[in-house]
């Protein structure tokens, strides 16, 4: 019973081709350089292991497999190769992870269509064939740009008022060169000069937020008279650009600081100014200190702060927490001295009780910002507060909430208070699991800090979220590669457990796979990750490749799938048996008596039907007594 599989033609023209680059770069990067690049690892036994960065890991739990090239955490489920590693770590996406593997190997992944970035080497599309403005052509464009500011800032005579600004602030030149500062000298077509003023280049340059077009139609240079703060994403690209004005230059905007616009690579909800810098800092310490400005960014970092970020003027937003979740359990929150740092109450709760992180507030003294504080009383000074005065987001709440009211002798104002940080926990969904445990203990320590009943406290918060939708909802942008839904092998094997042995022997030993593949057809599975499991292996038999644990994972893009290919590889179940054909036998004997009996009832009743004539109800009855000696292991009758 040979089983059958489509094969689409879009597979045919762009899958391969996709197939080479990561065969390509898998072969030329290996699990166990990869790992440890980013963890500290040790030998054990014929592979390695490493504390997984995923979960309180006090012992060594993840797994490296040099022979198989895979990796994996048992306590987690989670594992893969070095695609979904990387995914998983630097929290990106396939093509992201694919991209960074391969600069890091050295290989050049085959160009896009793309049209004519500013590159300054001259290279143009063709006349009368125009591309699309894809991400690589706008990542090279938006890497010259921020070459030739940063050039500008170092050399030109007109950069010297933003080389005094940074001096004055304290700025090193080896924070210039690290966090790669630029300026945009006060006229409108300067960056266009450098890109000899093509039309073509104009056109990606305004795409990237560099230029901005007036109401006739005239292009400008967006950034023209400020310095400029290079804003990177994880991986380190540069995406967009921050602008602070300089004063003495008499530049008409009324903006003391510009952002690039949103952009297919710039949101700045969704990025952190130096976590390429810091996130290897993080991901040791656990710790994110989160600024809000870049100055206050890069003197934390001059002063030995490297797990310091910094938010894009908007303040923490839960897509922040998320990013900052792949590499910290803790989070904490420096907020000037001033009004605006004492408001931020309100956000910082809602954030505490609907994200799953240690989310801390550190208010500076008597109306200071970090980068002053930092240069006025030194790194110990600033390293204590951070250390001894930094208060999680709920007690930070009820002190702005209940400043200047007397808890014991103020009913009215405690009331108030107690209701305004109610109406604030509201806003945040009803969670399950480790959310649900946490507003738990709020409404306890609400209830012993205003001396309320809890029952009371928990009743009134029930009455706030129905009386109106909350205004908070979390995670409302599409999921991120690290939030997709595990296949937990455990569950598949309780819903159908042949399913999966079948699986797991095909995968232990391909030898097996012909006998299989007579018994088992692609419509036997019900469990539709096993049975994509099964057609890769079929198609691949038939395309003369064997279907290796290294050349499946090649076929999956997904992280989930991945994992789940790594731990039916391991299972115990088929790889440690003597005679794994003995099992194959007894499943498909099993899965006979299973057919046997599906068909069964139906046979019985056309039997019962009218309509047969004699010689059809004794081929029928054969046929049925066949398929009974066959299920129950008796052999067929002999003549004589």
């Amino acid at each position: 019973m040979e089983v059958t599989h489509p094969a689409t033609q879009e597979r045919a023209v762009s899958g391969h081709l996709s197939l080479e680059a990561k065969e390509q770069i898998r072969q030329a990067t290996d699990i166990v350089d990869l790992v440890g690049h980013y963890l500290q690892i040790q030998r054990k036994g014929r592979g390695y292991v490493a504390l997984c960065p995923w979960h309180d890991d006090t012992r060594p739990s993840l797994q490296i497999n040099p022979e198989r090239q895979s990796w994996k955490c048992w306590v987690c489920d989670v594992g893969g190769d070095v695609f979904s590693f990387v995914m998983k770590i630097e929290g990106v996406e396939f093509r992201e992870a694919l991209e960074m593997l391969a600069e890091r190997a050295g290989i050049e992944l085959a160009p896009r269509r793309r049209t004519a970035a500013p590159t300054g080497d001259g290279a143009a599309a063709q006349p009368g064939q125009p591309e699309p403005l894809d991400k690589p052509t706008l990542l090279r464009a938006m890497a010259w740009a921020e070459a030739q500011y940063h050039r500008c800032l170092l050399d030109a005579p007109e950069a010297e008022p933003a080389r005094r600004y940074l001096s004055e602030r304290g700025i090193t030149d080896e924070s210039i060169a690290k966090f790669r500062l630029g300026f945009a000298p006060d006229r409108a077509n300067w960056i266009l000069e450098q890109a000899e003023g093509s039309a073509a280049r104009a056109k990606v340059l305004e795409a990237i937020g560099i230029l901005a077009v007036r109401d006739d139609g005239t292009r400008y240079d967006r950034f023209r008279g400020r310095v400029l703060f290079s804003i990177h994403d994880a991986q380190g690209r540069p995406v967009g650009l921050g602008g602070r004005v300089l004063p003495e230059l008499g530049t008409t905007s009324p903006a003391k600081y510009v952002n690039s616009p949103e952009t297919p690579l710039f949101a700045k909800s969704h990025l952190l100014y130096g976590l390429d810098l810091a996130k290897d800092a993080i991901r040791r310490g656990r710790t994110a200190l989160v600024m809000e400005g870049y100055t206050d960014c890069i003197m934390a970092h001059q002063h030995g702060f490297e797990d310091a970020v910094a938010v894009l003027g908007t303040a923490l937003g839960p897509a922040h927490v998320r990013i900052l979740r792949r590499y910290a359990d803790r989070v904490v929150l420096v907020l000037d001295g001033d009004e605006a740092g004492q408001r931020r109450a309100n956000e910082v709760l809602e954030l505490f009780i609907a994200q799953q992180v240690d989310l801390r507030i550190l208010t500076l003294p008597s109306g200071a910002d970090p980068c002053d504080y930092l240069r006025e009383h030194g790194a110990d000074a600033f390293r204590a507060l951070v250390e001894n005065e930094s208060v999680d987001a709920l007690e930070h709440a009820i002190r702005s909430a209940t400043r200047g009211v007397d808890l014991a002798g103020d009913v009215h104002g405690a009331s108030q208070a107690l209701e305004k940080i109610l109406s604030i926990v509201a806003k945040a969904p009803a969670g399950e699991g480790e959310t649900k445990f946490r507003e738990a203990k709020v409404l306890a320590r609400l209830a012993r800090d205003f001396g309320v009943p809890e029952a009371d406290v928990r009743r009134r918060l029930g009455q706030l979220r129905r009386r109106s939708a909350p205004v908070y909802r979390g995670p409302a942008e599409p999921a991120a590669a690290e939030e997709e839904t595990p296949i937990r092998l455990e569950a598949l094997a309780a819903a159908s457990p042949w399913e999966c042995h079948v699986v797991e022997l095909v995968l232990a030993h391909p030898a097996l796979l012909p006998a299989a593949r007579e018994a088992f057809s692609l419509e036997d599975f019900a469990l539709a990750p096993c049975r994509r499991i099964y057609e890769a292996c079929c198609r691949l038999a038939d395309e003369g490749d064997e279907p290796g644990l290294d050349r499946l994972l090649l076929e999956y893009d997904e992280p989930a799938m991945k994992s789940l290919l790594v731990s039916m590889s391991e299972s115990s179940r088929v790889n440690e048996l003597t005679h794994p054909e003995a099992l194959l036998e007894e499943l498909i004997a099993r899965h006979r008596r299973r057919q046997t009996d599906r068909q069964l009832p139906a046979q019985l009743a056309a039997l019962k039907a009218q309509g047969l004539d004699e010689s059809q109800k004794t081929d029928l009855i054969e046929k049925m007594m066949a398929q009974l000696r066959a299920r129950h292991g008796i052999s067929e009758p002999t003549d004589g």
